[in-house]
């Protein structure tokens, strides 16, 4: 009798649980949709918002850098405090943020303004990224986690193929206002879902301190940086160098400040992991380039093919449709197979497709257009899962949240220097073959100039994937039947 009611007990237990990872794998996949939809809304609405706003390219940069950049500096913050306090909370708290935060960025009455409630965005956002890949983690059982993760990617697609094609729509119908605008009401049902079905986690943390000069001196540090490579773009050298002082001395202060504490932002022996270290380096490196991919693209579409915005917007889609596909399948075949092989299989067919992009010309067809996006779309799908589940496996068990954040972090601070790096290869490389002066704006920028700006911008992503490659095969020779420890006195 004792052991039926124990055999019923563990049955209910186990239903009681595999319930749990369905809700919240639907709970954290609102945000990831929400998030992934705005990323790629704005990215096609860029081209727009310089005309409506009657502003430069360096400066419409910030619409996408101040958004990133608040990610950045707050993600690991916030996956700190996922260590300590209640994810299920936290993430409440970004929705909420990145709700609200919504609405005052559709109802913009100047960029200043929009700039400003983007930054707010990208705190809601560090909420919804920095703890979304924990509480997964943490709600499937380890010979589960790729599929999990494979499934947030898999809705993390989903965002990128409707956005492109719900903003090129919205766009039509009423203006950018509108692609921030559709974030309210799915916001709204995302908190109510989160705060009503999603359980919270049983793995508690301990009360730490919290490190504020360290989020400090990261913020300038990070700050200085990026607002080196726009100034430079404006031609501010003098004010640009100063600034790359302040970052190069903020940034030296923040690791040696960071070595010293007890409670740091960034635990430095959690890289004592072989897996971990090396794959975050490869997850920075393949986001340095996706962040220049989806930036630069809806410029060539809308500059030099002179599509119409639902056209881009399709078009612009057909890469995630490809992720959307794929993305479960690299998670299953990561578990199968491991996750090595199938990471160095996405970064060279991303390569292969950002050298195929670097080719488009302005007699740019469909089927030729279909042809180079679909091996990058595959390659994004075979990097990501993978490197997600290999990252997240070998970091402590009580350390998900700060190994989440840092998983986050790798891949905004990648897209964060990304966008204005690539941006500025792009605006120098346009201008300098232009018969206009560079202080006019690439908007005016003759076709052959613009074609040959996108050929090299292209080209450069292509190397960075080589780079990205090359370590990736060195990452699996060396650990390949060892678990490397990396010694850090």
């Amino acid at each position: 009798m004792l052991k039926n009611q124990g055999k019923i007990s563990n049955e209910s237990s186990k239903e009681k649980k595999s319930l749990a990872k369905w809700w919240t794998i639907f709970g954290i996949g609102i945000g990831v949709f929400i998030f992934a939809l705005d990323v790629y809304i704005v990215n096609l609405a860029l081209p727009i918002m310089v005309e409506s706003f009657h502003t430069s390219f360096a400066t419409i940069q910030w619409v996408v850098l101040s958004y990133l950049l608040a990610i950045a500096i707050f993600v690991l913050t916030v996956s700190k405090l996922g260590d300590m306090w209640s994810k299920k909370q936290l993430y409440l708290i970004g929705l909420i943020v990145f709700t609200i935060s919504s609405l005052f960025c559709g109802i913009a009455p100047n960029i200043e303004f929009l700039i400003a409630f983007r930054g707010f965005q990208g705190l809601g956002a560090a909420f919804l990224s920095g703890l979304g890949t924990a509480m997964i983690v943490e709600a499937f059982p380890g010979e589960e986690r790729g599929l999990g993760l494979g499934i947030r990617a898999g809705i993390y697609g989903l965002g990128i193929t409707l956005g492109p094609t719900v903003g090129g729509w919205l766009i039509s119908l009423g203006d950018w206002p509108l692609i921030f605008l559709i974030n309210v009401p799915i916001g709204i049902v995302g908190i109510l879902i989160v705060a009503r079905f999603v359980p919270d986690s049983d793995i508690c943390g301990t009360k730490q301190s919290f490190d504020l000069f360290g989020t400090v001196l990261l913020t300038i540090a990070l700050t200085s940086l990026i607002l080196v490579i726009t100034l430079l773009q404006n031609g501010s050298f003098d004010t640009a160098l100063n600034l790359l002082v302040v970052s190069a001395i903020t940034s030296l202060v923040f690791f040696w400040l960071e070595s010293q504490i007890t409670a740091p932002i960034i635990p430095f022996k959690i890289f004592q992991s072989l897996d971990f270290s090396l794959g975050l380096i490869l997850r920075f490196l393949a986001n340095f380039a996706i962040a220049g991919v989806i930036f630069i693209l809806p410029f060539f579409l809308a500059l030099v093919e002179r599509y119409p915005t639902e056209k881009a917007g399709i078009l612009m889609a057909i890469p995630s449709i490809v992720i959307v596909v794929t993305a479960p399948i690299s998670g299953i075949l990561s578990d199968r197979f491991g996750t090595r092989i199938i990471t160095l299989i996405g970064l060279v067919l991303m390569a292969i497709g950002c050298f195929a992009i670097g080719n488009f010309d302005t007699e740019l067809t469909v089927i030729h257009y279909v042809f180079a996006v679909i091996p990058y779309g595959i390659g994004v799908a075979m990097f990501q899962s993978p490197n997600n589940s290999s990252i997240m496996g070998a970091a402590p068990k009580d350390q998900l949240g700060i190994a989440s954040g840092l998983l986050s972090f790798s891949r905004i601070v990648g897209q964060t220097i990304g966008v204005p790096m690539v941006g500025a290869l792009f605006f120098f490389v346009t201008t300098a073959n232009s018969d206009i002066v560079a202080k006019i704006d690439i908007i005016n920028a003759p076709i052959k100039a613009l074609l040959l700006g996108t050929h090299t911008t292209f080209s450069v992503i292509g190397v960075f994937l080589i780079i990205s490659t090359m370590l990736a095969t060195l990452f699996w020779w060396m650990d390949k039947g060892n678990k490397i420890k990396i010694r850090l006195t």
